[in-house]
């Protein structure tokens, strides 16, 4: 590890007890954007775009997927619940087709009214793909266009390199500073939780973001947290600008690993998404009282050059 600079502290990585309530006050927040995913057909246009920058060239960390646009066999919403399906399929009728074996979705607010945010409380109902070989996320990019530079938070990410992978979850983040492609602080901040059933059941993946700090849990339960140091630089806290949400279904890569032959089809299931301002004001050790904490939106920019 890198020494820290003069002026600026560690985060931690372990929830202390100051996090323990991350939900609590929660009657008191204001839903600024959800979807409870109501309507049958295609996800809602105006909460929701689609991904689809890199299919001719082939998308990063080594991933095996091209993510269609507007397709109801890889993004559909049904009873009450939105499928984003990987499936092995070959779309070579497709004028961007990058030669890809297998097809998905990707699911981004990028650009659209209401879909960026700075601060706030995330929450994503969803139950994940048993297959091994995907990569479900659940995540967060800043809308400035450069990774990491602009930050990267990852409420949800499942590997799929082996059937115990898919028995827990874990949450990262991604800056200038940490990142896995060689940050001058080390790599990227991240922590395993274990939740056996993830792929059978539906679980609450939250995210509380604050000027502060970010905590990242499961059904209430915070296990990873990020505190902003003190006199921070952009390069490690680049987390006080606007990032849009993204939910997507990878195959293969880093973290999916290899497909099994027998592969055919498997989803992510998502109940809704809620996003919250955070309206509860909290006391501060020395007695002040801290202005609210809005998630409030902004205009986008381009794609990242580079995310997972």
């Amino acid at each position: 590890m890198v020494p820290v600079s003069a002026g600026e502290v560690m985060a931690s990585d372990n929830p202390p007890d100051a996090v323990a309530g991350f939900v609590s006050g929660r009657q008191e927040w204001a839903l600024v954007w959800s979807d409870e995913f109501d309507r049958e057909g295609l996800p809602d246009p105006t909460k929701w775009t689609y991904d689809v920058d890199r299919n001719a060239a082939g998308w990063y960390n080594q991933e095996l997927q091209y993510y269609a646009h507007e397709r109801k066999e890889n993004a559909h919403v049904a009873n009450g619940v939105l499928s984003i399906t990987a499936r092995r399929e070959q779309l070579r009728s497709m004028p961007d087709y990058g030669g890809q074996d297998y097809t998905s979705a990707r699911l981004m607010t990028r650009n659209l009214p209401g879909g960026e945010w700075t601060y706030g409380f995330f929450e994503v109902r969803a139950k994940l793909p048993c297959s091994r070989g995907l990569w479900p996320a659940i995540w967060l990019l800043g809308v400035g266009g450069v990774w990491p530079d602009d930050g990267e938070i990852d409420i949800m990410e499942q590997k799929g390199l082996t059937d115990a992978d898919k028995l827990s979850v874990q949450a990262a983040l991604h800056t200038k500073a940490y990142n896995h492609a060689g940050g001058s602080m080390g790599k990227s901040r991240e922590e395993t939780h274990s939740v056996p059933t993830a792929c059978t059941a539906f679980h609450n993946y939250q995210l509380r973001w604050t000027d502060q700090d970010i905590v990242i849990g499961v059904d209430d339960v915070p296990y990873f947290h990020f505190q902003k140091p003190h006199h921070a630089r952009r390069s490690v806290w680049p987390f006080d600008r606007p990032h849009y949400l993204l939910l997507n279904v990878a195959v293969g890569g880093v973290l999916g690993g290899k497909v099994p032959q027998e592969f055919e089809h498997d989803a992510m299931l998502v109940d809704y998404v809620r996003i919250y301002s955070l309206s509860v004001v909290e006391k501060k050790p020395d007695g002040a009282t801290p202005a609210s904490v809005p998630a409030s939106g902004a205009q986008g920019a381009d794609t990242p050059a580079i995310s997972h």
